[in-house]
């Protein structure tokens, strides 16, 4: 559990520790992945492991321009990022997940005052996932 704890928690769209309890047990990711499917995942060259600080690794990225990559399988139709794994709508896991470039770390599945993206649910409606839940506000101390 630790491991699926740290991941949560480093993830950017939940970053209020308050809604871990809902995280914890829920992730709505995990068995989803159609954003992995639907867009080209494009982020700054500088972002892969062969520049220096880099993270993400290059192996699994393809030149866009001077300045951009993207993750290979992203930039075709159909789409399919080269890092999920696992059956769309079923269960899914991200194989460079504490490496993922920034766009995947951005993304929000949950706005800051805890309502579900409408992006993700309009994606989930379409593999036939029902729409995520609202995310639980922290109580007041």
């Amino acid at each position: 559990m630790n491991g699926a704890r740290e991941r949560i928690e480093s993830a950017r769209p939940f970053t209020h520790r308050a809604r871990f309890s809902l995280m914890e047990s829920f992730n709505p990711c995990l068995d989803c992945g159609i954003c992995c499917t639907h867009f080209r995942i494009s982020f700054y060259w500088a972002e892969a492991d062969d520049a220096p600080g880099g993270f993400v690794p290059a192996h699994m990225t393809e030149k866009l321009n001077h300045t951009m990559r993207c993750m290979k399988g992203s930039n075709e139709v159909p789409r399919r990022c080269s890092a999920l794994s696992g059956e769309v709508g079923k269960q899914v896991a991200c194989t460079i997940y504490e490496n993922r470039p920034t766009p995947c770390r951005e993304f929000p599945v949950y706005f800051e005052d805890g309502t579900p993206n409408p992006k993700c649910d309009e994606l989930r409606a379409t593999i036939g996932l029902p729409p995520l839940p609202q995310a639980p506000l922290p109580r007041a101390a």
